[in-house]
């Protein structure tokens, strides 16, 4: 899960290197902007893989299998109606993201040019948050690692091609992002029919197989479920975006430098986020079975792995900070700037490493209003009021706003589980056999 997961950022960061090596920043300013109004949507839509994951653990830990399929059949349903609505709002959504972005006029062209592009490999973004997080929840990490080797692949070629070879710039970027995605989509549909093609028949012959996808109760649990992780997932995007937009506004050379480091904290994040996959997916397994003690066990190991984890991270990027940034751009101005802030990075990992793991936690129990509450508590109670005391400190002040945001989210989660006792919920069914 952890390799399945690195590729995600490395491919941002490979976009962020191409863009970054040519000979103006706001050829990289435009394409992060532009890429945060794509990304805010499979973002706040992230639901789409969490509870998709959460939901399946539970059925396989609970040898449903006719249940697993529903689940995935369902998220499909939902992702394409979300996908096919965004398509058709996609002129009024894109102006109203790029008046609030600010920026250059330069950065405000190439951004648009950007978006206009990406927002059509939606239904497959959001087709795969879905079949990634059933494959998660089914114990398939070393499928959903192909997959994403593959689709990350493609997408490295075709922006070689498309930059390099071609010369298209912004443009070639985002159609090399929205070639992979559908190549991921098909993939990923292939590869489930193939392995649950006899239960497929078996559903589908069911002549009540529609009316059980589409059961009102079943339904309503699903969006009550997706509310409160859509809740939680917007307040994230809401201050990822902040980063950007604020960064824009603070010129041109601070908003590439920005993109380089989000992308090393992507690097961290998602990193990290492959021992929150498998903490969730044990988890889940572990409700479903009803085991208290293999789940103390699971987030007990977790929080082990995930504080080396972080500390291998601080000290690599606290030892190849100036290196990495230049690896990424060579404009005089952005690597100036890159490293004027790069100490934030090397803590990061140290600071968020609880948040990320607890969310993996919480997403196997399916304890989603914590997670809202968690989200809504750092976001509105750290976050802002942080940067509005620390906004004379200029970008500084942005990012220490974000150190304490992403602390807290850890420390909250952390309280309610160990202490407040979410941890207990588990009634201990397989204890009690024994």
């Amino acid at each position: 899960m952890i390799l399945s997961n690195i590729t995600v950022p490395l491919l941002g960061l490979v976009d962020t290197a191409v863009i970054g090596h040519l000979e103006q920043a706001y050829f990289l300013g435009g394409s992060t902007v532009g890429a945060m109004l794509i990304t805010a949507i499979t973002w706040l839509c992230g639901f789409l893989r969490m509870s998709t994951t959460g939901l399946s653990a539970q059925a396989y830990g609970a040898c449903d299998k006719q249940q697993g399929l529903i689940i995935l059949m369902r998220g499909l349903l939902v992702a394409l109606l979300i996908a096919a609505i965004m398509l058709l709002l996609q002129g009024l959504y894109l102006d109203i993201g790029l008046s609030l972005a600010g920026g250059s006029e330069q950065v405000q062209y190439y951004a648009r040019q950007y978006a206009e592009i990406r927002i059509w490999g939606l239904p497959a973004a959001l087709a795969n948050l879905v079949i990634l997080g059933w494959l998660l929840g089914n114990h398939q990490a070393k499928t959903v690692m192909v997959l994403l080797i593959i689709t990350n692949l493609i997408n490295l070629v075709l922006d070689l091609v498309f930059v390099l070879g071609l010369g298209w710039q912004v443009r070639g970027v985002a159609l090399a992002t929205l070639v992979a995605e559908y190549s991921g989509l098909i993939l990923g549909l292939v590869v489930i029919t193939r392995s649950k093609i006899r239960e497929l028949k078996l559903l589908l012959q069911d002549k009540l197989w529609f009316s059980l996808l589409t059961r009102r109760a079943a339904l309503m649990e699903y969006f009550k479920l997706n509310r409160d992780i859509l809740i939680r997932t917007l307040c994230l995007e809401l201050c990822f975006i902040f980063m950007t937009f604020q960064g824009a506004r603070l010129g041109d050379d601070i908003v590439a430098a920005n993109a380089i480091l989000m992308n090393f904290l992507l690097l961290i994040s998602f990193g990290l986020d492959g021992i929150a996959n498998a903490a969730e997916v044990m988890v889940g397994r572990a409700k479903g079975a009803g085991d208290g003690k293999k789940l103390k066990l699971v987030v007990n190991i977790s929080l082990v792995w995930s504080a080396l984890f972080a500390l291998v991270y601080s000290l690599a990027f606290a030892a190849g900070g100036p290196f990495f940034i230049t690896l990424i751009s060579d404009i005089p101005s952005v690597v100036a700037e890159a490293g004027v802030y790069f100490s934030w990075i090397i803590f990061l990992p140290l600071l968020s490493c609880w948040c990320y793991l607890y969310d993996g936690v919480y997403i196997g129990l399916m304890q989603a209003k914590a997670m809202r509450n968690s989200m809504l508590l750092a976001t509105f109670a750290c976050f802002f009021p942080m940067w509005w005391l620390l906004q004379d400190y200029g970008n500084h002040g942005l990012w220490a706003a974000f150190s304490v945001f992403m602390l807290m989210r850890g420390v909250s989660l952390a309280w309610h589980f160990h202490i407040a006792g979410a941890g207990k919920i588990i009634p201990g069914k397989a204890e009690q056999k024994g």
